[in-house]
């Protein structure tokens, strides 16, 4: 039988993301293994060919849909479990499907210190940014190569909705909280600077359930749609502009340039990964990862001008001999990443 190898990390979508390159490098180590990745069903398209997954488990909400899960857990008869969401209730998974090591971070990083109980490995890691510490967790669990190009394996996606037949800017103005969202109004704002300065429209896309606020962007090219939908529009897009969500941690994935709007939470530790998205984060922000159904005035302050400024850069690149990367001094000054 050969080595098997489950990885827990069962949402969100950034977070999900964030865990590939380390499920990579763990694959590639092991590459006569069996790895196996539990995860919500509403991710589990994102792990869709997959090629350093064999195979997914999806891991239901609700006592009656648990169990199932579990005994398909503990039939597989895993040799080591590691835990990238650092909740108790993750741990308690690897510990349910009797998985005698279980990789986890320390109590002083685990999002909840308590699940480190369970472990029988606890990292502390130095990296700073979550891919990073996920890196870190694999590298402990006997994983090389984590220093290398990390692999953002990632489905192709599927048509969904409407989209222009050109080039166009795509948004997701919907996050986790509300706290971390801009003004629907700035998406307003910044359509119009596009198609003034550029003629390219602005797609902002949602679930089905998004369409009415998402409607209240007049000058904004509604696009509703499920998870592949997002994929093949983040693919298309000639650039994007997001917040702390998991589209944005897509695009960053599949290295689209553009600009992130940032808040209450920190960039440099949840921030786009890779560095082809641009950050402006007021000086005025506090970190805060309360989950605030209002919107941080740290975001207001972040206008449109300021991220049309930055988006230009970005658009005018190819044409200006600019490096993508190129910043106005004044936008350093006015919203430092």
């Amino acid at each position: 039988m050969p080595f098997r190898i489950l990885v827990i990390r069962l949402s969100s979508m950034g977070d999900v993301i964030h865990t590939l390159p380390a499920v990579a490098a763990l694959k590639r180590s092991f590459p006569e293994s069996h790895l196996a990745w539990a995860i919500r069903p509403r991710w589990a398209p994102l792990l869709e060919g997959n090629p350093f997954v064999d195979e997914i488990i999806p891991f239901e909400r609700g006592a009656s849909r648990i169990l199932p899960s579990l005994k398909r857990l503990r039939q597989q008869r895993f040799d080591l479990a590691i835990d990238f969401q650092g909740l108790i209730q993750s741990a308690l998974l690897g510990k349910a499907a009797r998985v005698q090591r279980i990789v986890g971070l320390d109590r002083s990083q685990a999002r909840e210190g308590l699940a480190a109980l369970f472990y029988s490995l606890k990292v502390s890691t130095r990296g700073i940014h979550r891919v990073d510490r996920y890196l870190d967790l694999a590298a402990a669990a006997g994983a090389s190569g984590t220093s290398v190009e990390k692999e953002f394996p990632l489905p192709p996606g599927e048509p969904e909705g409407t989209l222009p037949e050109g080039k166009f800017v795509l948004a997701c103005p919907l996050a986790g909280w509300g706290a971390k969202q801009w003004p629907l109004e700035y998406y307003q704002d910044l359509a119009q600077d596009l198609r003034r300065n550029f003629d390219l429209p602005l797609v902002v896309n949602g679930p089905a359930e998004s369409a009415a606020l998402l409607a209240r962007i007049k000058d904004g090219h509604s696009h509703l749609s499920g998870l592949a939908g997002l994929i093949h529009a983040t693919r298309r897009a000639h650039a994007v502009v997001g917040v702390d969500s998991g589209p944005l941690h897509l695009a960053a994935a599949l290295a689209k340039p553009g600009v992130a709007i940032y808040g209450p939470t920190d960039p440099a530790t949840h921030g786009p990964y890779g560095g082809s998205i641009r950050v402006l984060r007021s000086p005025t922000a506090v970190t805060s990862y309360k989950r605030r159904p209002e919107e941080d005035p740290s975001m207001r302050a972040i206008d449109p001008h300021t991220v049309m400024e930055a988006l230009g850069v970005i658009l005018g690149a190819a044409g200006s001999g600019l490096p993508r990367n190129s910043t106005p001094l004044n936008l350093l000054r006015r919203c430092p990443a």
